[in-house]
């Protein structure tokens, strides 16, 4: 595929009127040396607080409108960026809006925790359901049949708007980094994504099919290396069949790039990495991420670069796919350091065996 798919025929509601930037980052970039870090802001997106699920939402959203909801229902973790960007998404359309929310960490959910959650009370969530690790699928279809027996016209969101109406929002996506690459004369040879809920993962890997001088890498922030892939390159099928209407497309098998070295001991779990690249992106960038997703990923980015796994003078495009709002929340857990740790890169076997993959 040489040209962009057609998003145009799809049905969108629009959050965000204008791009988010792509910025430099010099001073992360001496600090590790040898390659060219740049950052596509998506934490800027519309809806309250930003991030990457505003763009799922876009389509998410239109989709529910479409089929005449008046309630939405959506799930995810305890601190989900998802439920609260559904939320706002729902104020804007005057619909009204349940949570479920998972305890995928035994003893997380406090009802009185501040970050997201303070935000769920403030936007005002109908209702919210916390239930334990695995029961999120059935206690929304529980949910959904009470409210439909009260005459309520429901409709159901998934954990991070991750299916192929979700993932195109970061079609789109893709498409809006190539045009502002074109009209800034640059080239990216790397994108590095979180990978969590697969959406933005698999939307971005759909979106740049048409360019395929620039990787797409993944950084896993819950599952194993081989469960993500194999989610993302499904996902990625969906997608691309969702939009074009080919019910015949096939991703070949070594599209989706994943690594999994950077989840820790579970999804949300601190990490030293995860801590040390929240605090360079805060000291050396001004930039805040928050220690789930967009921290994780971004010290997979951190490590990548010191291990020279990309080659000398690459450009390296960092998504930030938002979440700054849940970092009040995790403030204990962060281990603050004086100064964060320059390094140069330095080329290891580890590296080369990432090159091959």
């Amino acid at each position: 595929m040489t040209t962009p798919l057609d998003l145009s025929g799809l049905d969108k509601r629009v959050y965000t009127p204008h791009d988010t930037p792509i910025e430099a980052m010099p001073t992360l970039s001496a600090a590790l040396g040898n390659v060219n870090l740049y950052i596509k802001r998506d934490d800027m997106l519309g809806l309250t607080g930003g991030g990457n699920k505003t763009r799922k939402l876009e389509y998410a959203m239109a989709d529910a409108i479409k089929h005449g909801a008046d309630t939405i229902i959506t799930c995810g973790a305890v601190q989900s960026n998802h439920c609260r960007l559904t939320l706002s998404a729902c104020n804007k359309e005057n619909l009204k809006c349940c949570l479920v929310l998972e305890e995928r960490v035994p003893g997380s959910y406090k009802e009185d925790a501040s970050g997201n959650n303070y935000l769920f009370r403030l936007l005002g969530a109908e209702q919210i359901v916390q239930v334990g690790l695995g029961e999120a699928p059935a206690a929304v279809d529980k949910m959904a049949d009470e409210l439909r027996a009260q005459g309520r016209k429901v409709y159901c969101i998934p954990g991070g708007a991750s299916n192929e109406i979700g993932a195109t929002g970061y079609v789109s996506c893709a498409q809006e980094i190539q045009k502002q690459l074109t009209s800034q004369g640059l080239k990216m040879d790397t994108v590095v994504v979180a990978s969590g809920s697969g959406g933005t993962h698999a939307g971005m890997t759909v979106g740049f099919l048409n360019s395929p001088t620039t990787k797409v890498l993944g950084i896993s922030t819950r599952h194993p290396k081989e469960k993500q892939t194999k989610h993302i390159q499904e996902l990625a099928q969906k997608t691309y069949r969702y939009i074009t209407k080919d019910p015949s497309f096939s991703l070949a098998e070594d599209t989706v790039v994943v690594y999994d070295d950077y989840v820790g001991p579970g999804y949300s779990l601190p990490t030293e990495g995860m801590a040390e690249a929240v605090t360079m992106f805060a000291r050396l960038e001004g930039i805040l991420l928050d220690p789930v997703y967009t921290g994780k990923t971004a010290a997979g980015l951190i490590d990548l670069v010191r291990q020279g796994f990309f080659p000398d003078g690459s450009n390296v495009l960092f998504l930030h796919t938002g979440g700054a709002p849940s970092l009040y929340h995790y403030q204990p857990i962060m281990k603050m350091e004086s100064s964060p740790k320059p390094s140069t890169a330095t080329t290891d076997e580890s590296a080369e065996e990432k090159k091959s993959d």
